[in-house]
């Protein structure tokens, strides 16, 4: 089949690569000069199966209102004039129902899991290096409240088959040294030996490079306008290019894999597509020789900052930000992350060499993506992962792939109308 996936970051290059491994004639669509140029550009860089429970969850409302008002608060809503704010705000409460929140953790979970074996599968098969670790994600708690609800919700996790450690202030120093100067203000933690950490953007532009050797075309500068309909079916999509030439691209499927932008697309088409934007942030600093910084990848619950070293550079993001389509870079927001960093890690790298980032993360309110046929039997959608981008994207690409094929995956995961 000739297939054309909309948008290049990790899901959608994913999306491209197992396509194009089971024999389709791909072309991808990327407004940007590059792959992974947005959301998958500077992202934590946890492959953080663990991380199943979603944002949306009993204790979230309670929390929420205590984070008011507070510069460094991990979530933040931007009221706007926008009723689909609002809309998926609704939505996000309504997920927090303990019912809804154990099929969404049982669902992410599947996922992640079929995900990271896909991911490790095509690492043995390509050979690609991203700076990957395979040190596990030890997540810190500073106050015992937090880490007494997050070992609440450890039975949930190991019955989908998650390996998860409680640990002591002395234990998790002894698994990440770094944390020496921190320990006094440390509760404990738990230990996820299973989970991963590696650069995305290098891994989605080394993905792209394999996709173009076996022939998958790449349409930089290119801009996607509409969707065609007729007759029931997509019958193309308006692209633009950099010069503001128009043309119609034809396939015989296509694949919505366009982040935060995804729903704006298929609105067009009547597609309702529960997807709203959520800003996250990043700061990244040079590692020295004489630097301590820390090598396992490390969560700090209280403020929901993650922690990746890549190599010579420690990457460190946090904050969900609803304020719309503004991906602007808050500089305070950057700069309560790198004053947290150091509170923790006091030797962590050079300040100075601070890269800031900021980008927009395509969120269902419950935190499950969205993936599967869409109404129109030749539109498949691939988006909606929210901070578990990286984490899901070799999944839900290899399901899309087998959607196409005409099986229903092999994963315990609500996929949207089966072909």
């Amino acid at each position: 089949m000739k297939i054309l996936v909309l948008g290049a970051g990790v899901i959608g290059v994913a999306s491209a690569w197992y396509l194009s491994r089971a024999g389709h004639d791909v072309t991808v669509v990327e407004r940007r000069a590059e792959p992974a140029s947005e959301a998958s550009f500077a992202n934590g860089g946890q492959i953080s199966v663990s991380h199943a429970v979603p944002w949306a969850n009993p204790s979230a409302p309670l929390q929420i209102l205590k984070w008011l008002g507070r510069a460094d608060a991990p979530l933040k809503f931007r009221p706007r004039l926008d009723w689909g704010q609002w809309l998926w705000g609704v939505r996000f409460l309504r997920e927090c129902l303990p019912a809804r929140t154990r099929d969404n953790t049982r669902h992410i979970l599947a996922l992640g899991r079929s995900s990271l074996a896909a991911l490790k599968a095509l690492r043995d098969e390509l050979g690609i290096a991203y700076d990957q670790q395979m040190r596990g994600i030890l997540s810190v708690y500073t106050d015992h409240r937090g880490l007494d609800d997050a070992l609440s919700h450890l039975a949930l996790l190991r019955a989908g088959g998650i390996r998860c450690e409680p640990k002591t202030s002395t234990e998790c120093v002894t698994i990440e040294p770094a944390l020496a100067d921190a320990q006094p203000r440390l509760a404990g933690g738990i230990y996820t030996p299973d989970d991963e950490s590696g650069d995305a953007c290098l891994f989605t532009r080394k993905l792209a490079t394999q996709c173009a050797r076996r022939g998958v075309r790449f349409l930089f500068g290119h801009t996607a306008e509409r969707i065609v309909i007729d007759s029931g079916r997509v019958k193309a999509v308006r692209i633009t290019d950099a010069a503001g030439g128009s043309q119609e691209l034809a396939a015989d499927a296509y694949v919505m894999a366009m982040g935060s932008w995804s729903p704006l697309m298929l609105r067009q088409a009547r597609v309702a597509a529960p997807v709203y934007p959520v800003k996250g942030y990043s700061v990244t600093l040079a590692v020295r020789a004489q630097d301590d910084a820390p090598r396992v990848s490390v969560t700090d619950e209280a403020r929901k900052l993650v922690f990746s070293r890549l190599g010579d550079r420690l990457r460190v993001a946090g904050t969900a930000e609803l304020a719309g389509y503004d991906d602007r870079i808050d500089a305070g927001c950057c700069a309560a992350i790198l004053d947290r960093v150091f509170e923790l890690f006091p030797h962590a790298g050079d300040r100075a060499s601070t890269q800031m980032w900021a980008g927009l993360r395509p969120a269902t309110p419950g935190n499950v993506p969205l993936i599967g046929v869409s109404r129109f039997p030749n539109l498949l959608v691939n988006t909606g992962h929210g901070t578990l981008g990286w984490t899901l994207a070799c999944g839900s690409g290899q399901a899309i792939a087998e959607i196409v094929g005409g099986r229903r995956p092999d994963v315990d995961f609500p996929f949207l109308r089966m072909i």
